[in-house]
């Protein structure tokens, strides 16, 4: 048995904007619960509130009703220091466009969150290097953003997210912005991330290729969950996508 609560729960989660006639319900009732060591992906129609969720999974923004725990902790219970400190230490990010410094180094962007942590010790710095060898930039890592292919760029953003050793990581659209064969080597590498070290991924993606990679693929519309497929078939999840989209 389990006794450890779920990576991710969320009861009847809602997020709204505006109000009255202009009110727009992005997120409308969610409850989905992701175990330790799950790598799930979200899917759904532009305006389905999949990046919504994303962004109230990583306390960016507050919740208009409903509860979040990340590994057990509600996040209505934090304060504003506390949050910060769960965004920053408990929880990594990966954007579809990288979000590197370009006057930084790989090495120097995969450092950053241990700076602003106010850690400068030499334990980081060669966790940062011992993760840029495991996405297969070792002898890269003194290269500049520039000098970096797209699909170099995300792993560098990879190894970013994974420098704090966060409980949960966030993917947004991270092979939206790479070519078919990039985006087949961080598919794999977070798969490989996910499969032998035992990450928490939640990547939301509107590739069906990309999210039949993850474990479980959970389906939004009008801000609801609408149905959810175990992955591993791209066309059964290409198909229910596709009928989310025409419904």
């Amino acid at each position: 048995m389990n006794d450890h609560p779920p990576a991710v729960e969320t009861e009847d989660l809602r997020r709204f904007y505006g109000e009255g006639e202009t009110e727009v319900r992005a997120l409308d009732g969610v409850s989905m619960r992701i175990e330790r060591g799950e790598m799930v992906a979200i899917m759904g129609p532009s305006g389905s509130g999949k990046s919504t969720l994303l962004h109230l999974l990583g306390a960016l923004e507050t919740p208009s009703g409903g509860t979040i725990a990340l590994a057990g902790r509600r996040f209505e219970s934090l304060g504003e220091r506390e949050l910060t400190l769960l965004r920053r230490e408990t929880i990594g990010f990966v954007f579809q466009f990288f979000n590197l410094l370009p006057a930084l180094s790989a090495e120097e962007n995969v450092v950053l969150p241990a700076l602003i942590a106010g850690r400068r010790d030499d334990a980081t710095r060669a966790r940062a290097v011992e993760l840029l060898e495991r996405v297969g930039l070792g002898p890269r890592r003194e290269h500049l953003p520039a000098e970096l292919s797209g699909g170099e760029q995300q792993r560098v953003s990879i190894a970013r997210a994974l420098l704090l050793e966060p409980e949960l990581v966030l993917a947004d659209e991270p092979t939206g912005n790479l070519d078919s064969r990039s985006s087949g080597e961080i598919l794999a590498l977070l798969r490989e991330l996910n499969d032998a070290e035992g990450h928490t991924i939640v990547m939301v993606t509107h590739d069906p290729a990309a999210a039949a990679t993850a474990q479980r693929v959970v389906f939004l519309r009008d801000g609801k969950v609408a149905g959810e497929l175990l992955g591993g078939d791209a066309q059964q999840v290409s198909e229910k996508f596709a009928s989310l989209e025409t419904a």
